[in-house]
């Protein structure tokens, strides 16, 4: 949902160090939580369904708060060498080659771990003494420890839809970090967020919203997701190359949503209910 450049690593971060704010808009009082617990060295965790704009929300807090911002894709093959560092070959050299964590440590730059319970419990313990009052990054195969340097902080995400015994943050991890829930944002923020990223019509958008927030409200054990504001804004781009609004609903929301033939048939027949054309044509 950026525009900003992005320098993907073959560990899956990605350094961002924007030129401009990121489109955010508050819905509560997120921000001034965010920004106190990062006055405090405290780290963050944000729970919120997938797409709801926690990655932005980061994204804008490491631009007002005026620091670089690492991002981690976090995944189960997510190792503690991948976070911290390696040793590696360099021509006829072994060199230690800093992981995303160690270099955010060192710079005093916003580590952010999305969706960090992919990771193994194992990895994620290395975060440990970062958490708490020590801010500190062991590094074992070094044998020295880290203090982490001025304007750093830690960040994670996680949605709460997908806790499980076999992924979730342990009870030490997560008390260690100050939380903040989010959720889809209110139909007018949205439709805003919508028109922002995509350049279609008010109209339009709001359609896409009206859609999005009755799939929303879908008690069905069909879909594992429902439809998030990503996915209203992949339609909206769809209709400003031209495809009718029903068309692009089909390709970026229903599509996308599920592979089930009876809940897909669903879905389409809601695109026919709130967004038929009033003319009677199919799209």
């Amino acid at each position: 949902m950026t525009n900003e450049p992005t320098t993907a690593s073959r560990n899956g971060a990605s350094d961002i160090s924007p030129s401009d704010r990121p489109y955010y808009r508050s819905v509560g009082n997120e921000e001034a939580v965010f920004k106190a617990a990062f006055r405090q060295g405290l780290s963050v965790m944000l729970k919120g369904p997938t797409g709801c704009g926690k990655t932005r929300f980061v994204e804008a807090m490491a631009y007002d708060l005026g620091r670089p911002l690492i991002t981690v894709a976090c995944h189960d093959d997510l190792t503690t060498a991948d976070l911290v560092g390696r040793y590696l070959l360099r021509g006829d050299e072994t060199v230690w080659v800093d992981g995303p964590l160690t270099r955010a440590v060192r710079e005093g730059a916003l580590c952010y771990l999305d969706e960090v319970v992919e990771a193994r419990q194992d990895t994620t313990v290395v975060l440990h003494p970062l958490g708490d009052h020590r801010r500190q990054l062991p590094i074992e195969r070094l044998g020295v420890t880290l203090d982490a340097a001025p304007g750093f902080g830690l960040v994670v995400s996680y949605n709460p839809g997908y806790q499980s015994v076999l992924k979730d943050l342990k009870d030490s991890t997560r008390q260690r970090m100050v939380a903040i829930d989010f959720s889809y944002p209110s139909p007018d923020i949205e439709e805003g967020l919508v028109v922002h990223e995509s350049g279609v019509d008010h109209s339009t958008a709001a359609e896409l919203v009206r859609f999005g927030q009755a799939i929303r409200k879908l008690e069905t054990g069909g879909l594992r997701e429902v439809a998030s504001t990503r996915v209203l804004i992949a339609a909206a781009q769809l209709v400003v190359e031209g495809l009718t609004v029903r068309e692009a609903a089909r390709a970026a929301i229903a599509g996308p949503l599920t592979d089930d033939a009876g809940v897909s048939r669903g879905l389409n027949e809601m695109i026919d209910v709130y967004l038929g054309d009033p003319t009677g044509q199919t799209g």
